[in-house]
């Protein structure tokens, strides 16, 4: 099923997986906003998100977050890729910092889950956990950035055996031929969704 179609979903199998909400990344004056500030804003992310989060929680469905954040020293960052690098000399994601915090408008409620990784993506063997212990077989996955976090964290869902579903207008990246091309290679491998065609349903699954 493609955008513009409406999609039910069963809350009791599902999760909304939000990635990376933190200051540094989607903050207005974060260390990575002028990669990524000026698509947030023109594509409403922050307010998409929002409402993405309310609804799911409203529904009684499984809210997961990822953030990205290291110790002061970075003793736990691999440098192995130039994003990572970028991290490190930009003094950023500091575990503990408002810059790593999630921001205000999107703050986790008091039965969301959150995962601190050091990793790209966000999907590893506490999230695998979660899914596990709680039933959970299909992911709704949004958030920044699409080509790089948001689509790391799929391609991994997919591979562990989950229905992923990609909620397209509430995630960017730093230009918007580059979420459009990580959206176009994703449908693929999982569903592409609107916020707006969402449905929580009990009986859907």
């Amino acid at each position: 099923m493609e955008k513009g179609h409406a999609m039910r979903f069963d809350p009791s199998r599902t999760a909304v997986v939000s990635i990376h909400n933190q200051w540094d990344i989607i903050g207005p004056d974060g260390a990575f906003a002028h990669l990524f500030h000026e698509q947030i804003t023109a594509r409403n992310v922050v307010g998409k998100l929002s409402g993405l989060l309310d609804q799911a929680r409203t529904a009684g469905a499984t809210i997961i977050y990822t953030r990205i954040a290291f110790a002061p020293d970075y003793s736990d960052l691999v440098p192995n890729s130039p994003l990572l690098q970028l991290v490190q000399q930009a003094g950023a994601l500091v575990d503990g910092t408002g810059s790593a915090a999630i921001i205000q408008p999107l703050l986790p409620g008091p039965g969301d889950a959150v995962i601190t990784n050091q990793q790209v993506g966000g999907f590893g063997t506490e999230l695998a956990g979660l899914l596990e212990s709680g039933g959970i077989d299909t992911l709704l996955i949004a958030g920044v950035a699409t080509n790089i976090s948001v689509e790391s964290t799929a391609r991994a869902a997919v591979d562990h055996g989950c229905r992923v579903v990609i909620v397209e207008d509430a995630c960017s990246a730093a230009a918007e031929a580059a979420h459009a091309a990580s959206i176009e290679s994703l449908g693929l491998l999982a569903t592409i969704t609107g916020c707006a065609d969402i449905q929580w349903d009990p009986a859907a699954g």
